[in-house]
């Protein structure tokens, strides 16, 4: 059912109809989301331990500590400085461990989903370009893995920053599946844009982007990031945006030193190898130089007493013209 459409027959050249792009996308799909939905349902046999680990480092920032829910009304001044989990609903607390078992699957997933975006991309890059794809496996589990423990650790200090925000008297109730909603987003937000230097590092290695030009763009990186890190961040202070902002752009300007690096080590490469960086499919470069042709009076001459027996000719011409 999920045999890849490549194995059927392959073509030298990579060529494949839209139709059979479509079945391999659709299959490339299925393996990832199956592998998301294996994690997730181990992950219901631990729900509550994952759930405590995801709610602690809040509790620990705004929580309440021992207070119940009928002794808040009775907190004054007390309780607008803290915040308690609350679940509504009967069916809340079902729909709460499904959401902390897939949030669970598609970090835990990681790694076959990613390299399952990789295996789709593959087959369209040449020989010498195919060698990236365990580096662009074994680089991008490790960021997006950062990315999310980041948005993690941080999560405590906009919950905090937001809560100072209440009213006096008023208390906090902080419905569990709103916060499990925002904490995913925040993972999957923060995972993915921990993965943009290591994009830009793959789009210099397969040669489509150099590093002078990545360089050229840094003022608008560096306001797209920060714009990008106002817009994800749940806060509206200034610490959480940059809590994502600066470390995306100091990645950005190590994928643009790793791209200056290989474009100075291409050139010396080039340089000493003419056929440098060409693969086994890829012609060389042909010398278009048109050869020099020799002069009309260096031919020999035809006269009239040629032993050709033909039409006598006048200078190698057949007539007096």
């Amino acid at each position: 059912m999920l045999k890849s459409a490549r194995t059927k027959e392959k073509d030298p050249e990579g060529r494949m109809p839209l139709a059979e792009h479509l079945r391999e996308l659709r299959n490339r799909l299925l393996k990832s989301v199956l592998a998301i939905c294996v994690v997730t349902i181990v992950a219901m046999f631990f729900y509550m331990d994952i759930a405590k680990f995801l709610m602690q480092p809040v509790l620990d920032a705004v929580g309440c500590g021992g207070v119940s829910l009928s002794d808040l009304s009775g907190q004054g001044s007390k309780g607008h400085d803290c915040a308690y989990f609350t679940v509504n609903g009967l069916l809340s607390p079902f729909t709460i461990m499904l959401k902390v078992s897939f949030t669970t699957g598609l970090v835990v997933a990681t790694p076959i989903w990613l390299y399952q975006l990789w295996a789709f991309l593959a087959p369209g890059l040449h020989r010498n370009e195919k060698k990236y794809g365990l580096f662009f496996v074994g680089l991008g589990v490790p960021l997006f893995v950062c990315g999310a423990y980041f948005a993690y650790m941080i999560l405590p200090t906009s919950a905090k920053v937001l809560i100072g925000f209440t009213p006096e008297g008023a208390n906090n109730l902080l419905p569990l599946d709103d916060f499990l909603d925002l904490l995913a987003r925040m993972i999957v937000v923060f995972g993915l844009a921990f993965e943009l230097p290591l994009l830009l590092i793959l789009l210099n290695f397969t040669g489509v982007l150099t590093g002078r030009r990545m360089l050229s763009w840094w003022r608008a990186m560096i306001m797209g990031i920060t714009v990008f890190g106002a817009i994800a961040t749940p806060s509206t202070d200034p610490i959480g945006m940059f809590a994502l902002a600066g470390p995306v752009v100091v990645l950005y300007f190590g994928a643009v030193g790793v791209s200056l690096a290989n474009d100075r080590r291409k050139a010396r490469r080039r340089a000493a190898d003419p056929d440098f960086g060409l693969s086994d499919d890829e012609a060389s470069e042909l010398d278009l130089t048109p050869e020099a042709v020799a002069a009309p009076g260096a031919r020999p001459e035809l006269t009239d007493g040629d032993d050709s027996g033909g039409t006598p000719r006048r200078n190698g011409y057949d007539d007096v013209t």
